[in-house]
């Protein structure tokens, strides 16, 4: 891509204007890289409303044990009182953009982004700046936020849904890195103070780090206002780390941020999503050297010891293996493969969306009543991803035909066998990426996800990926293909260790054997 210079002068100012580099990437998008390194990016889409976000390469990716939770904590006070606003003149300007404004945290990265009418668009800039450049931490707002992070806490933990893929990237990732918890553990909630998030942000809030994207306004317009919210934050340059120890950051192959988005304006949202079949990256821009993850494997028992109190009367299981990272040239046959045994709930309805002719549906659901729930899932990031299968089904001591985990983990795995052993009819891989293509196509149809993955692409590829690329690399997928990044990532020579993850009243002693009975992995 050529770059040019770039100037604003806005009209009836004769002072002279910053420059700054600026790329037209496509037809619609346009990028400008402002004097300290925070990159403003806009698509050109018509609509009746605009949408606005700054992005930052953070998260709990890049906690250590001593700020665990810290980035729970930065969403939880995203717009509370600053140094230049009260909680009340905060709420106000809330009020008064005329839409909605939230703050979000990721293992990858951290988001604060608005959707409101176009004059509002310099007001909900102006907030976004306001809360990561003065916020004041006051700490009976901290201690109101630590109070509801125990409700959220105790919330989460009754939803096996939403704490077993947390557990399952602990035990995946050995409780560091990538396995650090998206929500700050119940023991660390008193421990999260000012101080820590302020020098949580200091290390890596710094405009290298950090875009800005829109959509629904001119781009010359949020440069002005992105350069006008943001300059005060300076650029220091840092030494450069050593080759070995940096992520990829630019290969041949660049994939899209997501494949299905949507917004997540609490942390219970995020964690669902976080659960879904998503395409998550990691950013990879900035002077600080990112920390590389190592995936370990593994097992875990959670003794379930009264599912009322629990709020939920399944079991359930999960097992995983590590895919392939967001730069990876095999990611789109890992994808649809994601797609192709898609799954669901029991009493699914509607069509091929909704999973009923996917396999875990056709194979497991079909047949098994006492299943109450079996997916696939696929956590993507730049260096790694978690690809596996989990399902929810009635114990035995419950129903007449109840079952236990060891007797589900083999209908689990036989299905991983499958892709390894048999290629994949034309017919079913053709539906399998029409789904994902469609998929693809009309979630990005939601502004507030166009601008979400606007803003991702640039933290992760420094462009943005038209959709026609998305779906040529799709369409490119075949039954040799997807054969072949099955046994890279779970077949028997692979090396691959699974991650299994249990929880009802009874373990499985002997997992192992299941997986070497159908040449699955490496247990």
């Amino acid at each position: 891509m050529r770059r040019v210079p770039y100037g604003l002068v806005r009209r009836g100012v004769h002072r002279p204007r910053p420059r700054y580099s600026s790329t037209v990437a496509n037809s619609t998008v346009q990028i400008t890289t402002l004097p300290n390194k925070i990159r403003v990016a806009t698509e050109s889409t018509p609509g009746h409303f605009s949408s606005v976000g700054l992005y930052v390469d953070a998260g709990t990716r890049y906690e250590n044990p001593s700020n665990i939770g810290v980035s729970h904590f930065l969403d939880r006070m995203a717009f509370k009182s600053t140094s230049t606003r009260s909680d009340e003149d905060i709420a106000d300007a809330v009020n008064a953009l005329g839409g909605q404004i939230m703050c979000s945290s990721s293992r990858e990265s951290i988001m604060y982004q608005s959707s409101h009418v176009h004059q509002a668009t310099p007001l909900a800039l102006s907030l976004i700046s306001d809360t990561i450049q003065n916020a004041a931490f006051n700490a009976e707002e901290m201690d109101a936020q630590k109070d509801a992070a125990r409700y959220e806490i105790r919330e989460i933990n009754a939803k096996p849904e939403m704490f077993l893929p947390e557990v399952l990237h602990e035990v995946a990732y050995g409780g560091r890195v990538l396995g650090n918890p998206l929500v700050c553990p119940e023991e660390r909630v008193d421990t999260v103070d000012a101080p820590l998030m302020r020098e949580f942000m200091k290390t890596w809030y710094r405009p290298e780090r950090m875009v800005i994207a829109g959509a629904g306004m001119q781009h010359e317009e949020l440069v002005e206002l992105a350069d006008k919210y943001f300059a005060s934050l300076k650029y220091i340059p840092l030494e450069v780390p050593s080759p070995s120890t940096l992520r990829p950051s630019s290969l041949n192959q660049q994939i899209p941020t997501t494949l299905l988005s949507g917004q997540s304006p609490s942390m219970m949202k995020s964690l669902t999503r976080a659960a879904s079949s998503y395409l998550y990256p990691t950013p990879t821009s900035g002077g600080v050297s990112p920390l590389g993850s190592t995936y370990t494997g593994g097992h875990r028992f959670i003794l379930k010891e009264d599912s009322q109190k629990l709020g939920n009367e399944f079991d359930h299981i999960y097992i995983g293996f590590e895919g392939v990272g967001i730069h990876d040239n095999d990611i789109y046959d890992l994808a649809t493969m994601q797609v192709l045994l898609g799954g669901g709930g029991s009493f699914s309805a509607g069509g091929p969306g909704k999973g009923m002719y996917s396999r875990l549906y056709t194979h497991i659901l079909n047949h098994h009543s006492q299943i109450d729930h079996c997916a696939s899932f696929h956590h993507i990031y730049t260096d790694s991803s978690l690809f596996g299968l989990f399902a929810s089904f009635a114990p035995a001591d419950t129903v007449r035909y109840g079952n236990t985990a060891a007797q589900i983990l083999p209908h689990l795995v036989h299905q991983l066998s499958l892709l390894l052993y048999r290629p994949v009819p034309l017919t079913e891989l053709s539906r399998a990426k029409n789904q994902l293509t469609s998929s693809l196509a009309m979630a990005l149809e939601s502004r507030a996800v166009e601008v979400e993955d606007l803003g991702r692409q640039l933290l992760v590829h420094n462009r943005k990926v038209p959709m026609s690329e998305m779906a040529e690399k799709i369409a490119q997928v075949t039954p040799e293909s997807l054969q072949r990044v099955a046994n890279r990532v779970f077949g028997p020579q692979s090396g691959a260790k699974p991650t299994l993850v249990v929880m009802g009243k009874d373990d499985i002693p002997d997992w192992q054997s299941t997986f070497k009975k159908y040449d699955v992995g490496s247990p």
